[in-house]
């Protein structure tokens, strides 16, 4: 263990030299709190508006934001290190090929959840103070909203690591990572609205909701929507809006999600050639 925190140390603080945690935080702020704040321009209302609103629309954002984020953070994590020549040097280190990746996986998390909390946390820190709001109630959604961003983004570092384990060039891995942002992000609900347009909407609803559960960024989504089924949804979401699907069932889904690809991580660089 103490190897492991040693090399997710040495990870964080290389974050914070590369001001990659300080980007990342001013990113998040920045969306966060002009979504809060800007959300309902289009209905002629600025300022901060209904709770629900604003962590269904943040949610929105985020499932194109923090995948694409953790991939670019982490996508050289293996490669990089195998192209700069340190990675036969950190194998001369008492510790295993487990515990490298491991430690950098989790050092990488936390810059990743450092900087989801500081970024999205300012958003509710503003809602707390300008609107009229209850603090009570901003605590347990934005919690749920938070913890299941961090989720999201420690699922496509380790998605990321699965591709920088596999791969020989640096170069590589980051063209696989933004073809598999690509995927989970738009591909996926694509090909499942051409599945619902093609079958002219004869799909079975109680089947339907479950192949959501197939990508990570839909889970996410179904978290976050399940606070709020006032909300006048559209597309997939609308669908799965009527799902009996629990918080914690979808968040117990989502480490499901986090266990394989760190497993399939471990499982090919211990067959990686140094």
């Amino acid at each position: 263990m103490s190897a492991i925190l040693t090399v997710a140390n040495k990870e964080f603080r290389d974050g914070l030299r590369n001001r990659w945690v300080l980007s990342i935080c001013i990113i998040f702020s920045v969306l966060a709190i002009g979504l809060a704040y800007f959300g309902a321009a289009a209905a002629g209302k600025v300022g901060f508006t209904s709770l629900s609103s604003t962590i269904v629309s943040l949610a929105s954002l985020a499932v194109f934001i923090i995948p694409l984020i953790a991939l670019m953070l982490a996508y050289d994590g293996v490669v990089g290190e195998d192209e700069n020549g340190t990675l036969l040097l950190l194998m001369t280190y008492p510790l295993s090929r487990w515990q490298l990746l491991l430690g950098k996986m989790v050092g990488q998390s936390a810059v990743m959840a450092f900087s989801t909390l500081i970024g999205f946390g300012s958003s509710a820190i503003m809602m707390g103070v300008f609107s009229d709001t209850a603090w009570a109630e901003l605590i347990g959604p934005y919690t749920v909203f938070i913890f299941s961003s961090m989720l999201l983004g420690w699922i496509f570092i380790a998605i990321a690591y699965v591709i920088s384990a596999s791969v020989s060039e640096k170069s590589k891995a980051a063209g696989v990572a933004l073809i598999t942002w690509f995927v989970f992000v738009l591909v996926f609900d694509l090909g499942l609205l051409g599945m619902l347009v093609g079958t002219q909407g004869n799909v079975d609803e109680t089947m339907f909701p479950y192949l959501l559960l197939l990508n990570p960024t839909d889970i996410f989504r179904l978290v976050n929507i399940t606070y709020f089924a006032d909300q006048n949804l559209t597309g997939l979401m609308a669908i799965a809006q009527q799902t009996q699907f629990s918080t914690l069932s979808l968040l117990g889904g989502m480490l499901v999600w986090l266990a394989l690809p760190v497993t399939l991580a471990m499982a090919i660089f211990n067959r990686r050639g140094l």
